[in-house]
């Protein structure tokens, strides 16, 4: 069992100390995305079960309300992929994980490459064949994590290479990324970007990624890094792109690119 997981109560009672949990504060207007398929509003996508079709999130040892259990409208997202291509040095999509702000998984989903995996990465991306019996088609997950993060604050390490990976593109304004995060690549990066895993066992005090990576035990760990300085993420948001322009405003729109 991953320590994110067994020890969240934990780590989130140390985030608090920092930080606060946001109130439910959801955009007047719902929007659809440029997928095939039609959102429903913010407030229903709230009350929206998970999807999952994988097995080892273990969201049983993260004690939750039914309230913190709600999508919000704060999500963070992480990825695995595999080896494409003659020497599979070229990499595909293969899941999808998304977490709410209080670690609760919202989606973690299988994702069949378009093109012949040449490496599955295992030792890196826990990824084998025989998960591939539960994935589902790329566009299915293209569309869905589309309408999941559409007006939503996302969160994410290095994420830009997640919104490739997926063909997605989202606001700017409406992201925050632990790996360019000013504060974090100066205290623990000596100006360079520190790694997801530096910046758990420094700032969490856990270890990740010591094996074969899980999207879910990343995800979670992006979203308790962003907590535990949430005041300053929001503080330099603000001075980049102004105090009204925060959330889901009717145009906070995740698109296919």
């Amino acid at each position: 069992m991953s320590s994110i997981s067994s020890n969240w109560k934990r780590l989130q009672k140390k985030s608090k100390k920092s930080t606060k949990t946001p109130k439910s504060n959801h955009p007047k207007h719902s929007t659809t995305t440029s997928t095939d398929t039609t959102t429903s509003s913010t407030k229903e996508q709230t009350k929206t079960k998970p999807h999952n079709n994988t097995h080892n999130n273990n969201d049983k040892t993260i004690p939750t309300t039914q309230r913190q259990k709600e999508v919000g409208k704060y999500l963070a997202i992480d990825c695995e992929f595999v080896g494409v291509g003659p020497e599979g040095t070229s990499s595909e999509l293969a899941r999808v994980s998304i977490v709410n702000y209080h670690g609760h998984t919202i989606y973690d989903k299988f994702v069949k490459p378009t093109h012949k995996v040449t490496d599955w990465r295992t030792w890196v991306s826990g990824i084998t064949s025989r998960h591939m019996a539960q994935a589902v088609p790329f566009k299915t997950a293209q569309t869905e994590t589309a309408n999941l993060i559409e007006g939503k604050v996302l969160v994410g390490h290095a994420i830009e290479h997640d919104l490739e990976a997926l063909c997605l593109s989202h606001p700017k304004y409406m992201i925050r990324d632990t790996a360019k995060h000013g504060p974090f690549k100066k205290q623990y990066g000596g100006g360079k970007t520190p790694s997801l895993k530096k910046l758990s066992e420094m700032i969490l005090n856990e270890k990740i990624q010591s094996g074969s990576h899980s999207s879910v035990e990343d995800a979670r760990a992006t979203m308790l890094i962003y907590r535990s300085d949430k005041a300053v993420f929001e503080k330099l948001h603000d001075l980049k792109f102004g105090k009204g322009k925060k959330y889901g405003d009717g145009n906070g729109r995740s698109k296919k690119t």
